[in-house]
């Protein structure tokens, strides 16, 4: 679904993607992890190029990803985005959010659209909110809507970068079951988290990354129980260790 080919990106003289190669399966969950400033949420961003790249390939279900205009666009709603702030319309309620997308890009009616939307958002658990503005919300709640507007679009791909980071504790649990049942469903996810636990449950591979490179992948438990590189061996004796 999507292959990233000897991927490099600068800024300025940082070298933040050195040579990236990733493919990733159809209905296939990668969950890419490593320190703070390694590249990874980088990465996240070139699969729908709101960060471009200097050198390198990234294809989507077997087509380049397009440079500007209206192949872009179409790029975009076939690739949904999940942020660490959920970046959604606070003059909307949480139904025009999800509905918004599907009606301006995918021309849908409204009404075919809101009954769409409506059950996404039970999907998601927020069915009873729709009426309400983001600011109305919990934390976890304004992410579970953010997850359904990506899913109203149909995405052959959801990128989701660092989703539970700007969360409450307690808050966290309610978005990563949402995301495990996604997965259960096949959908291909990329998933940028701190969360070694959704990491271990969830992904069918990790990717370890350090210094803007890919050091290792491995399927979870072999990941977490026997980490080829010493980086990653280091890396998890840090955050496992509480």
């Amino acid at each position: 679904m999507v292959t990233m080919t000897s991927v490099n990106k600068h800024y300025g003289a940082l070298h933040v993607l050195r040579d990236v190669n990733l493919t990733i399966g159809a209905g296939e969950v990668v969950v890419v992890i490593g320190p703070s400033g390694s590249g990874k949420s980088t990465l996240c961003r070139t699969i729908n190029r709101l960060e471009t790249i200097d050198t390198g390939t990234i294809t989507l279900d077997g087509k380049p990803l397009p440079a500007e205009g209206k192949a872009l666009a179409n790029l975009r709603s076939e690739v949904g985005m999940v942020f660490q702030s959920f970046n959604l319309f606070a003059h909307k309620t949480i139904l025009e959010n999800v509905t918004l997308g599907p009606i301006k890009v995918r021309k849908l009616k409204r009404e075919a659209a809101e009954k769409e939307a409506i059950a996404l958002l039970e999907r998601v658990g927020v069915a009873t909110q729709k009426d309400k503005y983001p600011a109305q919300l919990s934390g976890g709640q304004q992410q579970r809507v953010a997850i359904a507007r990506a899913l109203a679009m149909k995405p052959k791909v959801i990128l989701f970068d660092e989703p539970t980071s700007a969360l409450d504790p307690e808050m966290v649990n309610e978005v990563l079951e949402v995301m495990t049942s996604l997965a259960k469903e096949g959908m291909t996810m990329v998933v940028v988290t701190h969360e070694m636990g959704f990491a271990r449950k969830a992904a069918d591979r990790v990717v370890f990354m350090a210094d803007g490179q890919i050091v290792e992948e491995a399927e979870p438990n072999a990941f977490f129980t026997n980490p080829s590189s010493e980086r990653a061996r280091d890396f998890l004796s840090k955050i496992l260790v509480h």
